[in-house]
């Protein structure tokens, strides 16, 4: 009997240290992995307390059994596969609540699997491993129409009025000089020379919302499960195939279209010229602004995984990159023309520029190294087309000379286009070579500096301009006059002078380059002076005629004032038709003519209009006065033929 009660107390005092034990344990709510601990430091003090990680491990499988059951029942419930879903939709932006019961059951159902993973119910593993499919097919669902819905269109306007623009003067029409020289005439300029706007900058402060902050925090809380769940791919997948076609809608509201290489190398300059601008423009906003904010909503929704973001971000980026990076190589491997050359350095540039940013975020080498390919095949194009240029300088041979000298098509599309370069120094300077020319040793004197000193573009500049020089000298002998042919290198000469002077070409040359020029143009106004009025004024000499007041000598005044009056007249009749178009030149060379022929005029008039006045029809042979023939001068160069009369 005394054993038998020893017993019961024994099993009765066991019970309660049991229950005290496990209450102890459940009372601190810690996870399980802790409790299993505490349940052995427990047993080690008592080995009554060897029985209880069987008692709450019992209790622990019913509790996870009855969680599991309803968790399960809320996924299903929103299964699209289940015939009761068809009566209710889970609207994500608005059900706050139904959200957040449903990603509930989802942890609830990945911590029971942490937890089964170490239990054999096949069953409940098997129920599990179903339930999380459905959730996962349902939030990747979720998922994609969260993005779609809340993609904020790219606002292109906006970003545009971002860009800062530097806009130069330059004729942009296809070729170097057209036959007829029309559409760089003076004239036509107004109307059809259009401007070239240097490559575009934007701000460091412009930013974009891809998608809206909200929508976000909503995208994080789902790949987390995602993830968590080992569906990386899909999740992967269902992020870039959305944001792909987002970037190709921002490509096209920026004016980007798909093109091949074939189709692009087939579109016409003008048509061409635009889409180059428009490219410039879009690289500078892609990388900038678009990669830019998409690799930073990469990493906002998948903050905690490096590698699937960088998978994520990679994959998203590569097609709107590519897009970009074909149109380059079009352009670098098209036909090379001395038009292209200034936009093919602007998109060097902007290039150059984005190549960093797009190494520093995109680590797929395919990517980079094609864009690094583009960058090296624009450089080359670009010095190409330098060369290009300065091919058709020296192989301009057009037979048609300017009908009153005035400055030719060519003198301006070259210092237009030379002005130009001296814009991309910087540029140029990395790309050209000075080379080798044996020509250049004759101009380093007309340079102020050591020509070791010269940089490649000023190197090249000195030998372009050479060459101009040596064209419109050969240009002049398509003048039967010599007179005309003075006045056309007068009026192209200054013309070069003056661009190189109000430009930047002038700290490239240097003021000991535009002395020689001006000292060349005023030989060019002597020589003029020589071949127009040498003959007029030999009539004006005394020799021959002395004071002799026979009527042999008036017979020979009569003749000189009749020849000189011819001379002047022919001289008038053809030259008020040249054209002298600089006002200050045309001033300096009628001073200049004034100065020779009026004071002999006035001399030779004085000694012996006398003795012709004297005679019968006097007026006939004294047809002027020195104050008349200077009033005439005045007509001269103005381009619009006039005759004179008395």
């Amino acid at each position: 009997m005394a054993t038998t009660t020893t017993t019961s107390i024994n099993t009765g005092g066991e019970d309660r240290v049991l229950a005290t034990a496990q209450q102890i344990v459940k009372s601190l709510n810690t996870p399980k992995e802790v409790r299993e601990d505490m349940l052995l430091i427990f047993s080690s003090f008592d080995n009554r307390l060897s029985n209880i990680s069987n008692l709450i491990n019992g209790e622990d499988s019913k509790a996870g059994e009855d969680r599991f059951d309803l968790a399960e029942k809320v996924i299903l419930r929103w299964d699209s596969n289940s015939v009761d879903s068809s009566r209710r939709s889970l609207n994500w932006e608005d059900s706050h609540d139904e959200v957040d019961e449903y990603l509930l059951a989802v942890d609830e159902i990945l911590n029971l699997m942490d937890e089964l993973s170490v239990r054999s119910d096949t069953e409940i593993v098997d129920r599990a491993e179903t339930a999380i499919q459905v959730a996962m097919s349902r939030l990747e669902d979720e998922f994609r129409h969260i993005m779609i819905r809340n993609t904020v269109p790219l606002d292109a306007e906006r970003l545009y009025g971002s860009i800062r623009r530097t806009t130069l003067s330059f004729p942009v029409n296809g070729e170097i000089v057209d036959d007829d020289f029309e559409s760089f005439s003076e004239e036509d300029r107004s109307s059809t020379q259009r401007f070239h706007e240097r490559g575009a900058s934007i701000g460091d402060d412009v930013s974009v919302d891809l998608i809206g902050q909200k929508a976000v925090d909503e995208l994080k809380e789902i790949s987390d499960r995602m993830l968590r769940s080992g569906y990386e791919k899909e999740c992967v997948q269902a992020y870039s195939s959305v944001r792909r076609d987002a970037l190709d809608e921002c490509l096209a509201i920026l004016g980007i279209e798909k093109l091949s290489i074939e189709e692009v190398q087939k579109i016409e300059w003008n048509s061409l010229d635009e889409k180059m601008k428009k490219w410039i423009q879009a690289v500078k906003i892609v990388v900038k602004v678009i990669v830019s904010r998409e690799q930073s909503l990469c990493d906002q929704i998948f903050h905690d995984a490096d590698s699937i973001k960088e998978i994520c971000f990679n994959e998203t980026v590569k097609g709107c990159v590519m897009q970009l990076l074909n149109f380059g190589e079009a352009i670098a491997i098209g036909k090379r023309s001395p038009e292209k050359l200034f936009r093919i350095l602007d998109m060097y540039d902007v290039m150059a520029d984005a190549l960093p940013d797009l190494e520093a975020m995109v680590t797929d080498e395919f990517v980079i190294n094609e864009a690094k390919g583009v960058l090296c095949g624009l450089g080359e194009a670009a010095s190409g087309t330098f060369v290009e240029f300065e091919n058709a300088v020296q192989s301009e041979t057009s037979k048609k000379p300017m009908l009153s000298g005035d400055i030719h098509p060519l003198t301006r599309y070259v210092m237009n286009y030379l002005k130009l370069i001296v814009e991309y120094s910087d540029t140029l300077n990395l790309l050209l070579e000075s080379g080798e020319d044996d020509g250049f040793d004759a101009l380093q004197n007309d340079h102020d500096n050591d020509n070791s000193k010269l940089s490649p573009v000023a190197h090249r500049l000195l030998l372009l301009i050479s060459s101009l020089q040596s064209n419109l000298e050969a240009k002049s002998k398509l003048y039967e006059d010599n007179a005309l042919q003075y006045i056309f290198l007068m009026n192209n000469f200054l013309y070069v002078v003056q661009k190189v002077k109000d430009s930047d070409l002038g700290e490239v040359l240097g003021d000991n380059w535009v002395r020689k020029r001006r000292g060349q143009i005023r030989q060019y106004a002597t020589s003029y002076l020589r071949a127009t009025w040498s003959k007029a004024l030999s009539c004006l000499k005394d020799e021959g005629i002395g004071g002799s007041t026979s009527n042999t000598a008036k017979v020979a005044l009569k003749e000189r004032f009749k020849n000189f009056n011819v001379c002047f007249e022919d001289v008038y009749r053809v030259q008020t038709a040249w054209k002298v178009p600089d006002a200050q030149l045309r001033e300096e060379l009628r001073i200049s003519i004034s100065e020779k022929v009026i004071p002999a005029y006035r001399s030779f008039l004085g000694r012996f209009g006398n003795q012709v006045e004297s005679g019968r029809h006097a007026g006939k042979y004294i047809k002027y006065t020195a104050d008349d023939l200077e009033g005439y001068l005045l007509d001269l160069f103005e381009g619009s033929p006039e005759f004179y009369t008395t």
